[in-house]
């Protein structure tokens, strides 16, 4: 496992490598990132992006989504795929908010996993680049490259969650987690990962790096 002075150095070399980072998931609002983030399960940012502007212009809020056919949602949102349960799960998110809290977006941790079709990964993006809350977003490039580097042994992403928030600086956990999202779909790739090229590789742990 890594020390505090490796863990520091990790950041400090992401951060070097990607200066500015910010989801990719267009929104205007906490709500509109809500949809989308659960609508990017198996699916890319850019295939949720070529849905949503057209999605949120015919039902701009909580309410209007809430009371809307779910065969006209399901036609907008066709092309991030599984659109028939995500259709279900954003119609009855959106009519959970109208019902609960009146259409406002809460900012806690629990009271967002309590939404229908909402788990932490969801409820921590919308903390993180909604609210600038403190979060540490697990998807599958953060947990392949937290495992990697030897940050967490565990498999389950809630318990890679609070093995990072554990040992890395509550002041990188936000940016730190969008970093290892580019720098997955950069440089360390699941299948080929291009190690040779990799500015982590004296930090990596990996056993089938590649010199």
């Amino acid at each position: 496992m890594k020390s505090k002075n490796e863990i520091q150095q990790i950041c400090d070399i992401l951060r070097k490598a990607y200066p500015d980072v910010k989801t990719q998931l267009l929104h205007r609002n906490p709500f509109e990132l809500l949809i989308s983030t659960i609508l990017s399960a198996q699916c890319t940012d850019r295939q949720v992006n070529g849905v949503t502007p057209a999605l949120f212009r015919v039902y701009p809020t909580p309410d209007a989504l809430a009371r809307a056919p779910i065969k006209k949602i399901e036609a907008l949102i066709r092309p991030t795929g599984f659109f028939h349960n995500k259709a279900r799960n954003i119609r009855a998110c959106a009519a959970a908010l109208v019902d609960r809290y009146g259409g406002v977006v809460p900012h806690g941790i629990e009271e967002l996993v309590a939404l229908p079709g909402v788990g932490r990964k969801t409820a921590n993006v919308v903390r993180s680049a909604a609210f600038g809350q403190a979060a540490v977003v697990v998807d599958t490039h953060v947990k392949r490259i937290s495992r990697r580097l030897g940050l967490t042994r565990h498999e389950d992403p809630v318990k890679i969650e609070f093995d990072l928030m554990a040992k890395v600086p509550e002041a990188e956990w936000n940016d730190l987690g969008l970093r290892m999202i580019y720098f997955g779909r950069e440089t360390c790739r699941a299948r080929k990962p291009d190690c040779p090229n990799c500015p982590l590789f004296d930090l990596c742990d990996y056993p089938e790096k590649t010199a």
